[in-house]
């Protein structure tokens, strides 16, 4: 292999970039996000916006379904959470303890049963969606209310980002593809971040 082309091929992350933007387009792609944003609200640790960003950039015309797609999605896995946390608890203590948010679990539940808006702000933070959903349900909140709060505040995050990525256009594609590695660094250090935020934050 000359040096030229081994300084042109492209490295590990920018070949994952490649991969998914591929399959952003494929016949699965709405029913892989769509099982992804229901999942991480309830048990699954990664976030769905991993396969939203790459799908807008797929079809950007398509931006405002994709985002409520996204968002119907979420709010349905949020209903799972609930119900593990209200009527599995030995399930939903299990998870806690699976990711090590017992001390921050006891928190959110005692938050939750005196300000119940707490879900609404916490749903737009990198703090995992799924211990809000869970921990609500623990605590017994109005489930109605729980409803309409994951409903506001899981539309706002996604649809934001699908409107963000409508109005960048090609934009949006050339700066992701630009800065790639800085963005999927600050993107990990969110989700890291959201961990931690809950220790010292909340």
């Amino acid at each position: 292999m000359s040096s030229a082309a081994a300084v042109e091929r492209p490295g590990p992350l920018r070949r994952l970039y490649n991969w998914v933007l591929r399959n952003a387009r494929g016949p699965r792609a709405w029913a892989v996000m769509g099982a992804i944003a229901f999942a991480e609200s309830s048990f699954f640790p990664f976030p769905p916006d991993l396969l939203l960003a790459p799908m807008l950039l797929a079809n950007r015309k398509r931006a405002f379904a994709l985002g409520a797609w996204c968002s119907f999605w979420s709010v349905l896995g949020g209903m799972l959470g609930y119900a593990i946390g209200h009527l599995l608890q030995p399930a939903a203590w299990w998870l806690i303890d699976f990711y090590h948010m017992q001390a921050d679990a006891h928190r959110f539940i005692a938050g939750f049963r005196h300000n119940i808006w707490l879900i609404a702000l916490q749903g737009l933070t990198p703090i995992p969606y799924k211990i809000v959903t869970i921990s609500a349900g623990i605590a017994g909140v109005n489930f109605w209310w729980f409803t309409a709060f994951s409903a506001i505040t899981r539309s706002v995050r996604f649809v934001g980002e699908a409107t963000l990525f409508y109005l960048l256009g090609e934009r949006a594609q050339l700066l992701l593809e630009k800065y790639l590695t800085p963005i999927l660094i600050v993107f990990f250090v969110l989700i890291v971040g959201g961990f931690v935020a809950l220790h010292y934050l909340f």
